[in-house]
């Protein structure tokens, strides 16, 4: 009964606009664990049972959060349904502040990456050009996997409908180009039309990307094991924002034109996604400041 609850909500709150991947990861995994207990109804202690069995405060905090929205709309059609409570677990304060991949840290990566086994399998392949791309492109990862074949154009990458619901074209570099086609050779017969593809031929995965990823990096000594803050696949999209602003003078106004070009190219909502980068390039924060104090000192003695 709770699985088709989750089915039903999941859809309510697609039909507003909302992707709710990760949501229905997480709810029906907690419907499968109340489901084995002989519980058809959101049980608070249940629902906080089921979220404690993750390694971090975030993660637990997160999955009994995704239980809460849901245990409201599954309420208000039968009181019998509880609500957990809050602040059962406490999430570490402040904003994550990214792990920054050079492009050394980016190539023994993906060098890593081409040594997955089984050999026999597509897993090698399918994992460094995934990640390379990810690298060089900023693409989401839910962007990557949801790529299909019809999507890689002469003119760059076609990502559609994807988080704030704009499509956008992509540019590659010719040896993106060069790289995606060599990978297309390679990646075995497929059953699906997905360009990146699991050992199955089907669409990979995002667990299963995030389950090999942490393998990599833990095998690199950069990430410290489970319960502890270490690289995230998104910092690869982090590293090349920032590897963008890095190239760009100390000048505001070149700066601006250049925040506004990778705000398109990302695919942000708003500016304001796209200037929190500044925050990891400190000389061209500072270059801004100074460029906006001296424009507000020259105002004033006007």
């Amino acid at each position: 009964m709770l699985t088709e609850l989750v089915d039903s909500y999941l859809e309510l709150r697609r039909s507003t606009g909302y992707q709710m991947k990760v949501q229905e990861y997480l709810l029906h995994s907690f419907a499968a664990y109340a489901g084995d207990r002989g519980e058809d109804h959101v049980r608070a202690a249940t629902a906080i049972e089921w979220a404690s069995h993750v390694p971090t405060e975030k993660q637990r905090a997160n999955r009994l959060d995704t239980v809460r929205v849901f245990a409201r709309y599954a309420r208000a059609e039968d009181p019998g349904h509880e609500i957990p409570p809050t602040r059962v677990f406490a999430p570490p304060r402040g904003k994550y502040v990214p792990f920054l991949f050079t492009e050394g840290l980016v190539r023994d990566l993906v060098v890593c990456a081409s040594k997955l086994t089984p050999g026999d399998s597509n897993r090698a392949w399918t994992f460094s050009t995934l990640l390379s791309l990810l690298a060089v492109t900023g693409l989401r990862i839910s962007e990557a996997l949801a790529l299909k074949l019809d999507d890689i154009m002469d003119d760059g990458l076609v990502i559609r409908q994807t988080k704030f619901h704009k499509s956008r074209l992509v540019p590659l570099h010719p040896t993106t180009v060069a790289g995606l086609a060599c990978y297309l050779e390679h990646r075995g017969p497929a059953l699906d039309d997905h360009v990146f593809l699991s050992t199955k031929g089907t669409g990979i995965r995002y667990p299963t990307v995030i389950k090999w990823f942490l393998r990599l990096v833990r095998g690199m000594g950069i990430h410290p094991g489970p319960g502890h803050i270490g690289p995230r696949i998104h910092d690869l999209r982090h590293g090349f924002a920032v590897r963008v602003l890095e190239g760009s003078p100390n000048d505001k106004v070149v700066v601006d034109a250049r925040m506004l070009a990778l705000s398109t190219y990302l695919g942000h909502a708003d500016l304001d996604s796209t200037y929190w980068y500044l925050h990891a390039t400190p000389h061209l924060l500072a270059g801004v400041s100074n460029a906006t104090e001296h424009l507000d000192q020259r105002r004033r003695s006007q």
